[in-house]
């Protein structure tokens, strides 16, 4: 009897601990509250995590509704994410009553927290037009707020749109009709450090002069102050058929997007650097991953998700590699999202877009419900703190998810086939450069 009450203790205890590591950041709980959306995340050094969402009082993406409000609302965990302050708003939109433009509403959040301070940055598409009506004299306005608190305290809005458009003016592809910053997780560079920051990275989403979408990518060396177009006005990484999109430093130095896409999976390309401190070189050709190349494959959705890669040590031979990851709903529709993993064990799997694209070596189910949007980050104990939309709850009205955060392992995703490797340094990183 006393080996029976064990087992049930051990059993229960297991069921708990997986059921604290996963917690409801931003709850929607049924279709009369106001919705949460668009999930975005930072960790700190010192183990704090601050996440953020749209809280969508118009219950549609910006401009959809004339005058909709939306506010951004955000929650802290100094922990590690075991335990979680309250809500609180970052930015309120005024829709209706809002003095300006730009105020009507905030959302589609990304946020980056600086590797050496306590300086967070979140931008946000902020207004009152949809990304799809703009036009270059009338658009989305880019919104950028800092902390020096650790996200604690926040500054005013500035609208840094202008500064960004004007560089494509003219371009190869004339004035910018429509612009969009991809939400969830801003690249923070692990070695490009020119100033007193190490580099940012993000990928945006451009309607040029003639209609075509196009993925661009922007860095900036001020963390977040003034942004440049890395290769160029000229280049584009994703030139047809483009739309939200990540970017992650691959191993040696090169820099990877991968797009969302209507073709069941992602489109990536590589940008290898001619002369880093200027962000000057060029993007590869663009390869389609998906079901027909053993690539990360998305039934039947198309959907914005994150892209990383983490050191580690597989187990079967102690060989230290890295991991990319890419989190994407598996399906179908917007269902069931989880990390899909792909080791580059040398110079050979980070050598062009093609490679990258191909013979993924395996999924981890997050979701067993209806799920979305997703972002990750390496969190200051070497665990992914992974935020996803789940639990949809939509009517004729418009809608949104719960916001959830999920605490995971490498070993856990990958079925305990590779372990994180901490340790991993640029002596490594520097190996893969071909």
């Amino acid at each position: 009897m006393k080996r029976i009450t064990l087992l049930v203790a051990l059993i229960f205890a297991g069921f708990t601990a997986l059921a604290q590591q996963r917690f409801d950041i931003f709850p929607t709980k049924n279709y009369d509250v106001v919705p949460y959306r668009i999930p975005a995340i930072a960790a700190l050094k010192d183990g704090s995590v601050v996440c953020v969402a749209d809280y969508r009082f118009s219950r549609q993406d910006i401009g959809i509704v004339k005058d909709g409000r939306i506010d951004l609302h955000l929650r802290r965990s100094e922990d590690g994410g075991k335990t979680w302050g309250e809500i609180y708003t970052l930015v309120e939109g005024k829709g209706a009553e809002s003095p300006d433009f730009m105020n009507v509403a905030f959302g589609d959040p990304c946020i980056v927290a600086d590797r050496e301070s306590n300086r967070v940055m979140v931008m946000s598409c902020a207004g009152n037009v949809a990304y799809i009506r703009g036009q270059r004299d009338y658009h989305q306005g880019i919104a950028r707020f800092y902390s020096d608190d650790g996200g604690k305290s926040w500054s005013k809005p500035t609208d840094i749109a202008d500064d960004i458009y004007s560089q494509f003016d003219n371009g190869k592809w004339g004035p910018a009709r429509s612009m969009f910053v991809a939400s969830g997780r801003v690249l923070q560079s692990r070695y490009v450090k020119v100033g007193k920051y190490y580099r940012l990275y993000c990928a945006v989403l451009q309607t040029v002069a003639n209609g075509e979408w196009m993925n661009f990518v922007l860095f900036s060396d001020d963390f977040g102050e003034s942004w440049s177009v890395l290769g160029g006005v000229d280049q584009a990484p994703i030139m047809k058929g483009a739309d939200e999109a990540k970017v992650e430093e691959l191993p040696g130095g090169g820099l990877l997007i991968s797009s969302r896409t209507n073709n069941n999976g992602r489109n990536f390309n590589i940008f290898t650097f001619s002369d880093v401190k200027r962000g000057e070189g060029s993007w590869g050709e663009m390869a389609h991953s998906s079901k027909h190349n053993g690539g990360v494959y998305s039934d039947r959705n198309a959907c914005n998700g994150e892209l990383m890669v983490v050191p580690v040590r597989r187990k079967s031979d102690n060989k230290p590699m890295y991991l990319l990851l890419q989190s994407l709903p598996f399906g179908p529709q917007r269902t069931h999202v989880g990390i899909y993993y792909k080791p580059l064990e040398s110079s050979a799997d980070v050598a062009s877009p093609e490679r990258i694209a191909e013979n993924w070596e395996g999924r981890y189910r997050v979701s067993n419900e209806t799920s979305a949007y997703s972002t990750m980050v390496l969190q200051s104990d070497n665990s992914i703190g992974f935020l996803y939309e789940e639990r949809e709850l939509y009517d004729k009205r418009g809608g949104g998810y719960s916001i959830v955060y999920d605490n995971l392992s490498v070993e856990q995703i990958t079925d305990g086939s590779y372990v994180i490797n901490p340790r991993a340094g640029k002596k490594l990183w520097k190996s893969y450069r071909r």
